[in-house]
């Protein structure tokens, strides 16, 4: 058991918080009990994890992405107010990490995307949020691998035969960042979401590109902080898994 404060301070700092400039506050967004033995983690706080965290009789829920983005309506009505609601009425905390946890060298999103992918020699590219590192793999082999990972089937641009070495990857909706990927000569860039000029951007650059989901590529960053958490403090900790097909 380890107390909310306590326990909102140890990730402040494990997750070195204050070195990011976000879109969202990281930490603690809703305040519940003051005592945190059983946890759950998801990727985002929406009402259908909610539920399940106050099925489970969690004390705390662990996300990826939470609440109060910037430039969203500040005013908590609709489905903001409800699921604010259900976390107040059940005494639930509600904790948030969004950069901070894709950058982490030990249980960040892209850092646990590699050890999935079997990608060797990850480390980020300069002081960005991209990835990249080294495998001998056709595109259709890496989209192959990305299949069995993440249980579900990438949209790949690219020649199938196309020989990798070096790629670059990061997790999310991080397609504009294919410069990046480009920038170090990587052959592939992965990322979680595709928009429409990308595509073109790819191929006149000589990259392949691959989209494996906002949510699927996600999902790990949470379930390893929060196993770690587990492992430190002596916490129940359950992963919950709300599907997404984005």
């Amino acid at each position: 058991m380890v107390n909310n404060k306590t326990l909102s301070s140890y990730c402040h700092d494990y997750l070195k918080v204050d070195t990011f400039k976000d879109y969202s506050p990281n930490g603690l967004q809703v305040e519940g009990k003051s005592d945190i033995q059983n946890i759950i983690s998801g990727v985002s706080a929406n009402q259908d994890l909610i539920d399940r965290a106050i099925d489970e009789k969690a004390d705390a829920l662990f996300v990826h992405h939470g609440f109060f983005w910037k430039g969203e309506d500040q005013r908590i009505t609709g489905i903001k107010k409800n699921r604010i609601k259900a976390l107040l009425a059940n005494n639930i905390n509600l904790f948030a990490y969004h950069l901070p946890l894709d950058a982490h060298t030990t249980v960040g999103n892209n850092i646990q995307l590699a050890q999935r992918f079997g990608i060797k020699n990850p480390k980020p590219i300069g002081d960005t949020l991209v990835w990249q590192g080294e495998v001998d793999l056709t595109l259709s082999q890496l989209s192959n691998t990305i299949k069995q990972a993440l249980n579900r089937a990438p949209l790949v641009f690219g020649d199938d035969d196309k020989a990798l070495k070096h790629i670059a990857w990061c997790t999310g909706g991080a397609q504009s960042y294919i410069e990046h990927a480009i920038a170090v000569g990587a052959d592939a860039f992965i990322t979680g979401e595709v928009s429409e000029q990308i595509p073109a951007i790819a191929k006149e650059n000589n990259i392949a590109f691959i989209s494996a989901g906002h949510h699927a590529t996600e999902r790990y960053g949470v379930q390893a902080l929060c196993q770690h958490l587990s492992d430190k403090f002596g916490l129940k900790h359950q992963f919950v898994d709300i599907d997404n097909k984005v």
